[in-house]
């Protein structure tokens, strides 16, 4: 159950009944200090028993209480090739044949079986172009998120760049929006963007800039107009925090992969049936990189997923387990006949 207090502040209330007393425990999740980490997973991902936690619910009284969720199993990915990449700084965009390693004012194209740098789009200092993110190959355009981060108000677009010529070739304004625009895929028949919103308090300011637990994930039609939003869920914002989600790209399971600004992991995430937050159903291991924009490579007949390593300015693609995840078996709710209503 999420209990909503003063604005921008939440707190995750988890409902546990106690075997001998049957009494309900509340346990708050206050931030990233004590935020819960993934559990591993030594086997099969999502089924209804997970370690020694269950998913269900039970019930108290004449109420039917969920149990408290467990934390979603972990995977590993593991390395499959790792290039030098000067501009491996924000993001990485990837096709068939090349990968676009993104920093905040210049992309730099490679041969993706080389990893030789062949062509590069460099903004002026002084240039509309301030601060890049993710990146998705459309076609032969590539679709780049920008902001202007860490500036006030958030500003925020799509700049399109032709990836034969690395030219720019267009661009769409948000203007001031939900938040600070840090990835953008491409998904059945939609686009998906991610709007990040930190903790963080820029210098020269007193406030946070946005406050983390604002970030959704926006689903939008072919001219970026919203059609729905959501909410990420706590546990991983307080992962995030105080930074905020950096990644996101579907993978070839259909599921969401999310990733956030420091830690070497993806969360993987799926739409819910009901209400407007993402559920996350596992967690994969991403060893070398530190967060940052990724992109899964559909290219090909083996999918793989691709990061960056900032610190050491290079470029990693992965193989993920993705086959072995499947959705957590849940009772949401129960259709009742006359002599079982809920009073």
């Amino acid at each position: 159950m999420l209990v909503r207090t003063k604005p921008g502040t939440r707190l995750l209330v988890a409902l546990a009944a106690t075997a001998a007393a049957g009494a309900v425990a509340l346990t708050a999740i206050p931030g990233a200090a004590s935020a819960a980490a993934p559990t591993r997973a030594a086997a099969h991902v999502g089924t209804q028993a997970v370690g020694t936690q269950a998913v269900g619910t039970q019930a108290v009284g004449t109420q039917i209480v969920r149990s408290a969720a467990a934390v979603p199993p972990v995977l590993d990915g593991t390395v499959v090739a790792s290039f030098d990449a000067f501009d491996a700084n924000q993001a990485i965009a990837v096709d068939k044949k090349y990968f676009y390693a993104v920093n905040n004012r210049t992309i730099t194209k490679h041969d993706k079986a080389t990893g030789k740098p062949l062509l590069q789009f460099a903004g002026a200092s002084d240039g509309p172009i301030i601060h890049m993110d993710s990146g998705a190959v459309v076609g032969n355009k590539l679709y780049v998120a920008h902001s202007n981060y860490d500036e006030s108000p958030m500003e925020s677009s799509i700049e399109v760049f032709d990836t034969e010529t690395m030219r720019h070739v267009g661009t769409h304004s948000f203007g001031i929006y939900r938040g600070s625009l840090t990835w953008l895929d491409r998904h059945d028949g939609a686009w998906w963007a991610g709007f990040a919103n930190y903790d963080v308090v820029p210098d020269g300011e007193s406030e946070p800039y946005g406050e983390t637990y604002n970030t959704q994930v926006v689903k939008m039609d072919n001219d970026f107009q919203a059609v729905e939003s959501w909410t990420i869920p706590t546990q991983i914002l307080d992962r995030f925090k105080p930074m905020s989600n950096s990644g996101g790209s579907w993978g070839p399971d259909g599921r969401l992969y999310l990733t956030g600004h420091d830690l070497g992991e993806a969360y993987v995430m799926k739409v819910p049936a009901a209400g407007a937050e993402l559920e996350w159903v596992a967690t994969v291991e991403l060893p070398e990189i530190q967060g940052q924009g990724i992109a899964w490579d559909r290219s090909g007949a083996k999918p793989t997923l691709w990061g960056i390593s900032r610190a050491d300015s290079k470029v990693i693609s992965f193989s993920v387990p993705y086959r072995n995840i499947s959705d957590p078996e849940r009772t949401d709710w129960e259709i009742l006949g006359p002599g079982e209503f809920q009073q």
